[in-house]
């Protein structure tokens, strides 16, 4: 072979590699191009995804559907709280008693407004909406902003601070409204929307996915509180709290409540109060001005809890450490140690799940326990008791005898008189711990440990919790003598 040829053919091998490698770095680049495409010279990047032609949305993953039902359902809620100028609507009684001798070199608090606001969810044409109790607590007055910016005032028909749901009521007719559906059938996975007004952005619409379901995240602070949250991670910021959380057929499934975020925005997680609750919340306020709240009456952990000394085989339930005398639970046979594993032939994992499944039911029906017990799994039907250990329902506005004293609602010229928006009357002393406080018949009780108490459904959950303790007892008596009270409970 002459030199010539042998040059000839390095050059056209040269060539053939040069063309294949040119076109193995088109199909690579073909490939990767529809991708991500970087221009590093001006700082732009373009994202560009080219879909498979024959790819189709999935029959019902349509946010607007929900979103054109729901949104007008929603309302905008602004509410007044009056505080005093110091920040705290209750004075020291000590600063109280030093002013009464040497007068307040700072002059009279002049008493100052703090607006917040929220979202509520209309749940019948008439004018009832349900909303957070965070969100109207303590509120002397409370606007109500429909979707077309019409404006009413809201009279407050109830709260529970143990759900954190509170109804109110406005004056109007023919109203749009959201439709109940069913969180229990609510999954992990499945598509949800988040409709309130977040930062005072109006009709406001996010989209996202359950995540989890009967979480507890400690938020509630009342002694009964009730937690079993639904997780989303539909954007929920301030101003969202009491707007509705749908499924994609547009039914309400849950009331926004809570972020978990380190930033006070959020930062990936929301949480909602179960429809299943608040369905029974609000019928128990329109029925009875008070929610019936049904125990079994026992103390609870989640059998996990690394705080729990006793060793359990059981990976799912919740572990009784406690059955109070007369209640619910130890009539019906159960014993410390048990481990509840269903209720009314639904799993309970954890305490939230528990607490749920209970307080859906009033005081006076049965509901029926699956526990294990020595390895064994046993079912028992048990009557729930209100938190008075008695069955029988509670009606708003009712007396209450306690401890030797009976107590009583203001009447409204009553509390036009005091200037009171709330308070408990003392109308009988009998002997007892309130006798021996010095405490006299007609004195009008506003708070119990600066915690508000606006009639008996209040004064009752105020002291519930105060077992063992001393409490302060705050009020003012007839003639406008403010007074003070210590008490051993």
């Amino acid at each position: 072979m002459s030199n010539g040829k042998f040059i000839f053919g390095i050059l056209l091998a040269s060539i053939f590699g040069g063309l294949l490698a040119l076109g193995i770095s088109r199909v690579y680049n073909k490939e990767a191009l529809p991708y991500e495409y970087s221009q590093q010279n001006n700082g732009v990047h373009f994202s560009n995804f080219l879909a498979d032609s024959s790819f189709r949305v999935p029959e019902g993953l349509n946010f607007v559907y929900a979103a054109e039902m729901v949104t007008p359902c929603v309302v905008h809620i602004k509410s007044t709280v009056t505080a005093s100028a110091r920040g705290d609507a209750y004075r020291n009684p000590f600063e109280d008693m030093f002013r009464d001798f040497f007068g307040d070199p700072r002059g009279a608090p002049a008493p100052r407004q703090q607006q917040s606001a929220g979202s509520g969810v209309i749940i019948s044409s008439d004018g009832y909406i349900v909303t957070n109790n965070h969100v109207i607590d303590q509120a002397s007055e409370i606007i109500v902003a429909l979707s077309d910016n019409t404006e009413l005032p809201a009279r407050l028909i109830g709260t529970d601070p143990n759900t954190d749901i509170a109804v109110l009521k406005v004056d109007a007719t023919g109203l749009p409204f959201v439709k109940y559906g069913d969180s229990d059938k609510v999954r992990v996975g499945e598509w949800v929307l988040a409709v309130g007004n977040p930062f005072n952005l109006t009709s406001t619409v996010t989209a996202g996915i359950v995540s989890a379901k009967g979480r507890n995240i400690g938020i509630l602070r009342e002694r009964y509180g009730i937690e079993s949250f639904i997780q989303t991670d539909a954007a929920v910021n301030p101003g969202n709290s009491g707007g509705a959380l749908v499924n994609l057929r547009g039914e309400l499934v849950g009331i926004n409540t809570a972020i978990a975020t380190p930033t006070g925005s959020y930062a990936g997680y929301s949480f909602a109060v179960p429809v299943s609750l608040v369905r029974k919340v609000v019928g128990d306020i329109l029925e009875y001005g008070i929610v019936q709240r049904a125990v079994l009456g026992i103390e609870i952990v989640n059998v996990n809890d690394p705080r729990l000394e006793v060793k359990i085989k059981e990976r799912q339930g919740v572990y009784v450490a406690k059955v109070n005398p007369g209640s619910a639970a130890e009539e019906a046979g159960l014993k410390e140690g048990d481990v509840i594993v269903q209720i009314n032939d639904r799993s309970v994992t954890n305490v939230a799940e528990l607490q749920d499944n209970v307080a859906r039911h009033r005081p006076g029906e049965k509901i029926k326990v699956t526990y294990r017990r020595d390895g064994k799994e046993k079912s028992v039907s048990a009557t729930l008791k209100n938190l008075d250990n008695e069955v029988r329902i509670v009606k708003a506005g009712e007396e209450a005898s306690i401890e030797g004293a009976t107590f009583r609602n203001l009447t409204n010229e009553e509390l036009e008189s005091l200037k009171l928006e709330g308070g408990v009357k003392i109308e009988k002393l009998g002997d007892g711990k309130w006798r021996n406080t010095g405490i006299r018949v007609g004195f009008v009780i506003t708070s119990i440990d600066k915690r508000p108490v606006n009639n008996v459904n209040e004064f009752r959950d105020a002291l519930r919790g105060k077992q063992g303790e001393g409490i302060l007892i705050a009020g003012v008596y007839p003639n406008g003598e403010e007074a003070y009270y210590g008490m051993g409970w």
